[in-house]
């Protein structure tokens, strides 16, 4: 799969201050791409370079290999008219580009899920409404790419999961490569397929979901009655990178396919088990051992 954005040591400063410097990003096509960092960290500023909102002090990006736009923006708040319909708004915007279809408004209604909208106004949307009204607003034109600045920040746990549904569905159904920034951690995790760590201005790793559980590892945990039996159990069929744990739990680092088996045999032994799961360090965790930060901080 190749890569639909990729930036050459984007830098952009302001008067004496030096919002980013030397940003090298790769985004494969048809991926949702995790920009992570904190406040101030630049990912809005990267964000608005690539859209075009912003031009780059120095330094270069191309879109599928040409140096154009092509990308569809949720930057900040949605630009909404909160006094018309979501219909109305999004047929402002195509008449804006150029075009206006009864069907391709209603085909972009249908797919963030406001069909039913109707004669609504968009100002008493819900905040998650008006998120996906704005995710609309950034298809009208079909870009092959959207770029989507914190837009599960401050939405309640049902706005989250509509706007991540609507996501995955834009990803899923029509190929749509989806760059996105969020402080939360723990949903972007459910969602994107690679990441980069923005910190002090600078990209300090870029990685896939794959990478980021072969470099933190993935282990088996298992809560037993008797975890020196448990582990003699375990080393018996044939796993011999099994420890107890200062937890009191022992982990297995192999058999991550194996814990029905594992469960079966150690009941079999007489040992009660509690709990066995497959443990998999979060993107938070990572992302603070890359950054050198802490959870408080």
């Amino acid at each position: 799969m190749g890569y639909i954005l990729t930036t050459t040591n984007l830098t952009k400063i302001y008067g004496k201050k030096t919002a980013v410097r030397d940003i090298s990003i790769h985004v494969r096509e048809g991926e949702i791409y995790g920009l992570i960092g904190r406040n101030g960290a630049g990912k809005t500023t990267v964000m608005r370079m690539i859209s075009g909102l912003s031009k780059p002090t120095s330094g270069t990006y191309e879109m599928n290999g040409e140096n154009k736009f092509g990308v569809g923006v949720l930057i900040e708040s949605p630009g909404i008219y909160p006094n018309m319909s979501a219909t109305e708004n999004i047929r402002l915007k195509c008449i804006a580009m150029g075009f206006n279809s009864k069907a391709y408004i209603n085909g972009l209604l249908h797919t963030v899920g406001l069909e039913n909208t109707g004669n609504k106004n968009a100002g008493s949307f819900s905040l998650g409404m008006r998120q996906r009204l704005g995710i609309a607003l950034a298809l009208v034109g079909d870009p092959k790419m959207i770029v989507l600045d914190e837009p599960i920040n401050g939405l309640d746990p049902q706005g989250i999961a509509e706007v991540r549904q609507t996501l995955e569905k834009l990803k899923a159904d029509k190929g749509i490569t989806i760059m996105i920034s969020s402080h939360i951690l723990d949903e972007l995790g459910k969602l994107a397929d690679s990441y980069g760590i923005i910190h002090e201005g600078k990209l300090l790793d870029e990685f896939t979901t794959d990478d980021l559980a072969h470099r933190c590892g993935r282990y088996v945990t298992v809560k037993t009655n008797d975890n020196n039996r448990a582990v003699a159990e375990i080393k018996r069929l044939g796993f011999s990178d099994a420890a107890i744990e200062k937890d009191g739990t022992v982990r297995i680092n192999e058999g991550l396919d194996d814990t029905a088996k594992i469960n079966k045999a150690l009941i079999k032994a007489g040992i009660d088990v509690n709990e066995i799961f497959v443990n998999n360090i979060s993107l938070e965790d990572y992302y603070f051992s890359v950054t050198g930060g802490n959870h408080n901080g």
